[in-house]
């Protein structure tokens, strides 16, 4: 109340309930004011981008003050595409100003959802949109999993090469495994996608046999091509010891 009235301030209130018996007055300031619900839907539309103040923090998400008496929510799923966020601390503090989308509006029961990532474009989005199957990509291997590795393709998208994908790799005491080095950079290529999943799939092990297709194709060609000259030179010499 300190932040609205101090002692001996004189002010205006509405009777909002009487109780004789316990000799008490209920009373409301807020209410000599229009309320800012009722006329929300008519100031503010779905897509349309606010500005408020951070002014709670909870583990579901941030409420917002667009205006006063109007909160809206965040929840902690449409703070990012991208990263994955446990608590909206980890992007917020309390206090600070930011904006937002208007997801959806339900004046009746005073709600607000507001979103932040979709200030931003999608990074998925963006690179479905971009690629497709049988593309070459650059990748840096970021976490190793007990079915394969995952690969940073771009910043928050991230792809599985299943260790079936992997070719076997000499390690130090000479045996061979399918795993990458954390850090390490390999052109992969994708042989699936599933945008509604958000899942892509990668093989080194196709690159390897891109590469050396073209050489096998052409030992095969090489070696049909001797085989056709030793058959001539037997039909040659076969010709000749005939006469």
């Amino acid at each position: 109340p300190s932040k609205v009235v101090k002692a001996g301030d004189q002010v205006e209130a509405v009777v909002l309930e009487v109780k004789v018996r316990d000799r008490r007055v209920s009373l409301g300031i807020k209410q000599l004011e229009a309320d800012p619900w009722t006329t929300v839907g008519e100031r503010y539309s779905i897509g349309s981008v606010v500005e408020g103040r951070v002014r709670k923090l909870t583990d579901f998400g941030a409420f917002l003050e667009i205006e006063d008496g109007v909160d809206g929510l965040v929840h902690v799923s449409d703070l990012s595409w991208t990263k994955h966020i446990k608590h909206p601390s980890e992007l917020l503090k309390k206090g600070q100003m930011m904006q937002a989308v208007i997801l959806s509006i339900d004046a009746p029961n005073r709600r607000l959802s507001l979103g932040v990532k979709q200030l931003q474009p999608d990074a998925w989005e963006g690179f479905f949109r971009s690629h497709e199957i049988g593309d070459l990509v650059r990748g840096r291997v970021c976490r190793a999993a007990a079915f394969g590795m995952f690969v940073e393709l771009a910043p928050g998208v991230e792809a599985l090469c299943h260790k079936s994908e992997i070719p076997a790799m000499p390690d130090k005491a000479g045996a061979g495994e399918s795993t990458l080095p954390i850090g390490d950079e390999y052109d992969f290529k994708i042989i699936k996608m599933n945008e509604t999943e958000k899942k892509i799939g990668l093989s080194l092990r196709a690159v390897a046999e891109d590469e050396e297709r073209p050489r096998l194709e052409d030992y095969q060609r090489q070696a049909a091509a001797a085989t056709m000259t030793i058959e001539e030179a037997m039909n040659i010499r076969g010709k000749g010891e005939s006469r």
